[in-house]
C-alpha cells in the first residue's frame, strides 16, 4: 500500500518544478476553463434565447450561488490542502480520515444551505436587489438548482482531492464530464423543450449527477491508497479543524463575494436599473474565465507546494511559487487586454439589446483596469493556504472583497454613479495587491518553518 502511495505522489518531490507544474496545471486549467465556458454559454443561450430580463434574473443568483461555492471551498480547499501536507509526511491512515471527513461535512453543510435558502427565498431575492421583473426568473432556476447543490459541492470538493492526491488528469475528467453534459442538454432542455431558465437549471442538476457518481467511485474502489474506508467517517475534531483552517480563507473570500455581489446589485439598480445588473452578469463571465485560468495554474502549484513542504523541501516550494506568479500574471494581462480593445465584440455575444451593451462595455473597460496584479494576489493567496498559513490567507481574503472593495463602492458611488461603482473594483484590485505584496516580503521568513500539523 506504501507502495502505491509513493507511486502517486513521489514525483511531487523528485520532478522538476516545471514539468510538475504544467503537468499539474494543464487539466486543472482545462476543467476550469471549461467549467467557465459553460457560465458563459449558459448566460449566452438564456439572454438569447430568453431575454436581457432573464440574464438580470440570473445575476440575482450569484451572491447565492457564490455561498453555496463557499460551503464547497471550505471543505474542497481546506481538505486537499491538508492532504497534499499529509501525504508528504507518508501519512495513509491521517489522509483517508480527511476524505471520509469531508464527505459527511460537505453532506452537512450543504444540507444546512439548501433548507435556509429554500425557506427564505423570496426574502433573500428582494434583499439582493431583486424586482417584479427579475424575481421570477430567478426563483424559477433556484428552485430547482439549490436541492441538487449537494451534487455541485460534492463533485468540486473531491475533484480538488483527487488532484491533490496524485490524479491530476482524471480530477479534470470529473469536471468535464459534468460540463460537457451540460453544454449538451442546455439547448435540449431550453429550446427542444421550451422550458426556458427552468431548463438551464435542469441541465446543471442532471450534469453534475454524473460528475458526482464519477469522483465517488474513484474514491471507493480499492485501487487507489487514498479511498473510502470503514472507520474513516467518524468526525474527529482536529481533521475538522484542519480541513477548516485552511479552507477558511477561499470560503470567506466567497462568502465575502456574495456579499458584495448583494451590495453591487443593490446599487447597481439604483444608479442603472434592472439592466445593470444584466450588464454584471456579462462583465463577470468574463471575469470568471479569466480568474479560472489563475485558479488553474494555483490548483496545480498547491499540491506541489504542499507535498513540499511538508517534506521540508523547501527551495521546491518556493520555486513553485515564483513560477506560477509569473504566469499568471501573464494570463491576467491577456485578459486585461481583450476586454479594453474588443469589449463590443465580447459583450454581443449574450445580447444584441443596444442599451445592455453600452452598460457592459462601460462596465468591462473600468472594471478590469487593474486586471493584470489580480493573479500575482491570487497566488500569493493559495500560497499561504497550500502552506497551512490561514490567518495570512482570510486577511488577505477579507482585504480585497470587503475592507476595500465594499466602502469604495459606496464612496465612489455617491459622486460618479453606475461609473464608480464600476471604478471601484480596480481600486479595490490595486490595495489588495499590495496587501499581497507586503505578505510575501514578511514571508521570507518562513522558509524554514516547522510544519504546522
Amino acid at each position: 500500500m506504501t507502495t502505491d502511495l509513493n507511486q502517486a505522489t513521489a514525483p511531487l518531490g523528485a520532478e522538476k518544478i516545471g514539468r510538475l507544474l504544467w503537468t499539474y496545471s494543464v487539466p486543472a486549467i482545462i476543467g476550469m476553463v471549461v467549467a467557465s465556458l459553460y457560465n458563459i454559454i449558459d448566460r449566452i443561450y438564456i439572454g438569447q434565447g430568453v431575454g436581457s430580463l432573464a440574464i438580470s434574473g440570473l445575476g440575482l443568483t450569484f451572491p447565492l450561488m457564490g455561498l453555496v461555492t463557499a460551503f464547497g471551498t471550505l471543505v474542497g480547499v481546506g481538505a486537499a490542502a491538508r492532504l497534499s501536507i499529509v501525504l508528504g509526511m507518508q501519512d495513509l491512515k491521517w489522509a483517508r480520515n480527511i476524505l471520509g471527513n469531508s464527505l459527511i461535512l460537505t453532506l452537512l453543510l450543504s444540507a444546512l444551505i439548501t433548507t435556509l435558502s429554500m425557506i427564505y427565498m423570496d426574502e433573500i431575492l428582494i434583499a439582493f436587489g431583486g424586482s417584479a421583473q427579475t424575481i421570477p426568473y430567478a426563483e424559477e432556476y433556484l428552485r430547482i438548482v439549490m436541492p441538487g447543490s449537494v451534487l455541485l459541492n460534492l463533485s468540486y470538493s473531491f475533484s480538488n482531492m483527487m488532484r491533490a492526491t496524485g490524479y491530476p488528469k482524471k480530477s479534470m475528467v470529473t469536471i468535464l464530464i459534468g460540463v460537457g453534459l451540460n453544454v449538451i442538454l442546455d439547448p435540449i432542455f431550453i429550446f427542444g423543450f421550451d422550458m426556458g431558465i427552468r431548463g438551464a437549471a435542469i441541465a446543471t442538476v442532471l450534469s453534475m449527477s454524473v460528475s458526482t457518481l464519477f469522483v465517488m467511485h474513484h474514491f471507493a474502489s480499492r485501487k487507489h491508497p487514498v479511498r473510502f474506508c470503514r472507520d474513516c467517517f467518524r468526525l474527529k475534531s482536529y481533521i475538522i479543524i484542519n480541513i477548516i483552517s485552511i479552507g477558511m480563507s477561499p470560503f470567506l473570500t466567497n462568502l465575502l463575494a456574495s456579499g458584495v455581489n448583494v451590495i453591487m446589485n443593490n446599487l447597481l439598480v439604483r444608479e442603472g436599473g434592472d439592466l445593470a445588473i444584466g450588464a454584471f452578469s456579462i462583465i463577470n463571465s468574463y471575469a470568471v474565465l479569466i480568474v479560472m485560468c489563475v485558479l488553474g495554474v494555483c490548483q496545480g502549484m498547491q499540491p506541489i507546494v504542499g507535498y513540499n513542504y511538508g517534506a521540508q523541501q523547501l527551495d521546491r516550494m518556493k520555486h513553485a511559487l515564483w513560477l506560477t506568479i509569473r504566469v499568471a500574471v501573464l494570463i491576467t494581462t491577456g485578459g486585461f487586454l481583450a476586454c479594453e480593445l474588443i469589449p463590443h465584440t465580447l459583450v454581443r455575444a449574450f445580447t444584441s439589446d443596444p442599451q445592455l451593451e453600452a452598460l457592459a462595455v462601460q462596465g468591462m473597460r473600468l472594471a478590469y483596469l487593474m486586471l493584470p496584479i489580480v493573479g500575482f494576489q491570487i497566488v500569493v493567496s493559495v500560497f499561504f493556504q497550500a502552506i497551512s498559513k490561514a490567518s495570512k490567507a482570510i486577511i488577505m481574503s477579507a482585504t480585497r472583497q470587503a475592507i476595500f472593495l465594499i466602502p469604495a463602492l459606496y464612496l465612489l458611488s455617491e459622486p460618479w454613479g453606475l461609473t464608480g461603482v464600476w471604478l471601484a473594483m480596480p481600486l479595490s484590485d490595486l490595495c489588495a495587491s499590495l496587501v499581497a505584496l507586503l505578505f510575501l516580503r514578511q514571508a521570507r521568513r518562513i522558509y524554514t518553518p516547522t510544519p504546522e500539523v
